[in-house]
This record gives C-alpha cells, structure tokens and sequence, in this order.
C-alpha cells in the first residue's frame, strides 16, 4: 500500500484507537480470569501482588532505553513489535495452560517477558501522536488513549465471566490472541511521519547509553518537569497498593464472590469510559495543571478512601467508578503539557524517562503490598486483633479489614499530595513557566 493511500491524522490514531481497544478487551478477559486463578489456588495477597509486579517493573526500568530507541527508529515499527511481543507472552500462557503445566511461576516469567516489550508502547504511542495530531487535539488523544482501557474495563469482566463456563481459560486466551493479531492489522493503514530534527541533540552522534540518560537531563534541567515527575512519583506509592490490594481484599470479604467481583471491576470501566469520553470532548481545563492536581485529589478522595470504607457491593462500585473517572483527566492533562512542551524528536527519550521516574514507586508498592497486609494489617484486624478496637467501628473487621485499613489511610495521603502542588510556583505555573515547542 501506497504512503499516499495510508491514513494519518485524527483518521489515522481512530483507526490505532480501535484496534487497541479491541487488543485490550482480550487482555483484560484473560488477566481477569488468571487474577482469580492465581487468588484462588494461592489464597495469598503476596502471590497476586508479585504478578503486578512482574506486569510493571520490567517495563519501568527499561523505559529510557525504550524512549532512546523510539527516537531511533520508526514510531510505526516499534510499535508493531512491542503489540507482536506482548502477544506471544498470551500465547506462552495458552500453551501451558492447554498442556496442565501452568503454574504461578510460569506467571510470573511471562508477564516480566511481555512487560519488556510493553515499555515501549508508552513512548512510542505519545510521540506518534506528536507527529499525527495538532497540539489542540493532543489531551483528547489522551483521553482517547485512556479510554480503550476503560472500555475494556467494562465488558471484560462480564464476557470473561459468561465465556469461562462455555470455553474456560484456555477458551479465553484464544479469544486474546485474536484480538491482537486485529490491533497489528490496524498499523498496517496508518502512516506516522518522521519528527523534523530541531538540532537540540544529533541521534547519530552519541551512543544509546547517553541517548537513554539524556532524558534525566532534560527534565532535571527544568525544575517545572521534575516537579511533575515528583507528583506522580509520590501519589504512584498510593496507586501501586490500590492495585495490589483491591481484589484480594474484595475476594476475601466476599469469600470469594465472582459475581460481586465482576461487578466491581465493571464499575472500574464505567468510570473510566464516563471520564474518557468527557476528557475526549473536553478537552479538560484551560488550566491542565488544575486537571492534574485536582484529579489527584479527587480520585483520592473518592477512589481510595472510599473503597476502603467500603464493606458491600454498592460502596466499592461507586468507588470503583470514581478511581477511573479522574485518571483519564488526570494523565490527559499531564500528558498533553509534556506533549506542548517537548520537541517531538526528543519526546521518546523524555517520556521514557519521564515514565519510569513517576511510576518507579508503583512496582515497589504492590511488592510491599502483599507481605505488609498478609502479615501485619491483615492480622491486626482479625477479631481480638492489636487495633480493632480503634479502626473496626470504621472499617469493620474479619477477612479483607486490613486490606481496607491500608486503603483508606492512603486515600489520606492521596489528598495531602494532590493539593500540595499548589504549594509550589515550579509545578503550579509550569505551563506558563516552560515554553512551547515551535513544530506544528
């Protein structure tokens, strides 16, 4: 096919859109029904939590190299290799599901595999919609961009539910493989221009090393940039447990209650539909650090805190609504200040570098998760347990109570940095403080 004939633009990123909404719907149905599994033949918070673990840590840490390469190469390349090896780790899973040899180790390993190629996605996608979209279109590409996730978040569970009776496990990740191969597809009718060099750095000129440590320079020379990356370092801590925690916590104060399980994490993709299609609309405020902070506040609030208040099915959905309300707003605000601010031929290694300083803290959290809530609040808030008798009137106690405990606690802290950016002019006035780039 033609350059000529190969859709760009807001064409071009709808049809990459929906290719990877239809991606994610996969791999959300598969991830639902082995979190369960893992939960189920474990009974352990720490043995869900280090899946999560292998899911981010191996992409974290490889982002800046990742960004350095995505500067290097073809955007559209890179990004049909990180879809095509995140694929064959699903297809890992089938073989040893479908030959009885599935274990969690297996898990575990797999999930790291396709993590390494997953680092890729991140910088690759933001720096490809630089080059496809104008700057007044870039935070609702965001909101897109969160979007596919939260439409996932709604229907997986449910057909992930219906589909385990009919086809099982081995069923379902069939299904998975399939929906990637159409993402893959979807690349092959888009173009996505090469960036205009802008002389701040000569790719060719310097090593991979230095080219995937000049993202560090780059936002430590801007104090407005490192304070961003430090918000989102801080408030990841909070994010990293409330994935680790919400689940098991719910499994266990539910004895395990698929049913109620489901709905929640349906609740999860309301939300988040409801809060990418305002995004999408929107566009967010004029003030996108207001979306920032605010939204970190609010999710919070009403995310956090609320699910660990909660003790039945209606609290923790409408918490699960809110956690994923905010987020698109949040990350489309961030993101499309960065996106304003950073030269496009520059932005891989940025947004590596960018990602893995502000979610460096959420692998560390959910590691720390299971062993903290296993062993010490878990237990606390058993009934005779050392603090029941000043969080049980709050909380409630039993199985699941700890997991709450935690919850609710970081909510707290949650607020406290939300707001506490407004306490700073570097982060507070960034975006009057760093200038435009100067291409499109």
């Amino acid at each position: 096919m033609s350059k000529a004939k190969l859709l760009t633009g807001m064409k071009g990123f709808t049809l990459i859109w929906f290719g990877q909404v239809i991606s994610q719907l996969g791999t959300a149905m598969t991830r639902f029904t082995l979190t369960i599994w893992t939960y189920t033949i474990t009974q352990q918070v720490t043995a869900t939590a280090l899946v999560l673990f292998c899911s981010f840590m191996p992409s974290i840490l490889l982002s800046p190299i990742a960004g350095a390469l995505v500067d290097r190469c073809h955007r559209k390349l890179i990004l049909f290799i990180s879809d095509l090896g995140a694929g064959l780790g699903t297809i890992c899973l089938l073989i040893l599901y479908a030959t009885n040899t599935l274990e969690v180790k297996h898990l575990y390993l797999t999930t790291a595999i396709t993590s390494i190629f997953e680092s890729f996605q991140f910088p690759a996608y933001y720096a490809a919609v630089s080059l496809m979209l104008s700057k007044a279109q870039y935070s609702r590409a965001s909101g897109m961009l969160s979007l596919w996730e939260s439409i996932s978040g709604v229907f997986a569970p449910l057909l992930a539910g219906f589909l385990f009776a009919v086809i099982g496990i081995k069923g379902i990740m069939t299904i998975d493989i399939f929906t990637f191969l159409i993402a893959i597809s979807a690349l092959l009718f888009i173009h996505i221009p090469q960036p205009e060099k802008t002389g701040v750095e000569k790719v060719s000129s310097v090593s991979l090393w230095q080219d995937s440590i000049y993202g560090f320079r780059y936002i430590f020379k801007r104090p407005s940039f490192s304070g961003l990356v430090l918000i989102f370092f801080t408030i990841n801590v909070t994010f990293g447990f409330y994935m680790a925690l919400f689940a098991p916590m719910i499994l266990a104060r539910t004895n395990n209650n698929q049913l109620i399980f489901g709905s929640v994490c349906s609740a999860f993709g309301i939300g988040g539909i409801a809060g990418g299609l305002l995004m999408g609309y929107w566009g967010g405020p004029r003030r996108k650090i207001h979306g920032v902070l605010l939204g970190i506040a609010f999710t919070s609030l009403l995310g956090t805190m609320l699910m660990g208040l909660g003790q039945n099915l209606p609290v923790w959905a409408t918490a699960a609504f809110f956690t994923k309300f905010f987020p698109p707003i949040i990350y489309g605000c961030n993101q499309a200040i960065w996106q304003a601010k950073v030269s496009p031929d520059l932005q891989g290694r940025v947004f590596g570098v960018q990602r893995q300083i502000g979610e460096i803290t959420m692998p560390l959290a959910i590691i720390i998760a299971g062993p903290l809530t296993d062993y010490i609040f878990e237990p606390a808030m058993q009934p005779g347990g050392s603090i029941v008798l000043i969080f049980g009137g709050i909380i409630g106690i039993g199985p699941g109570a700890g997991m709450g405990l935690v919850l609710f606690i970081l909510g707290l802290l949650g607020i406290l940095i939300g707001l506490s950016g407004y306490l700073f002019k570097i982060i507070k006035n960034a975006e009057d403080i760093l200038p435009d780039h100067n291409i499109m």
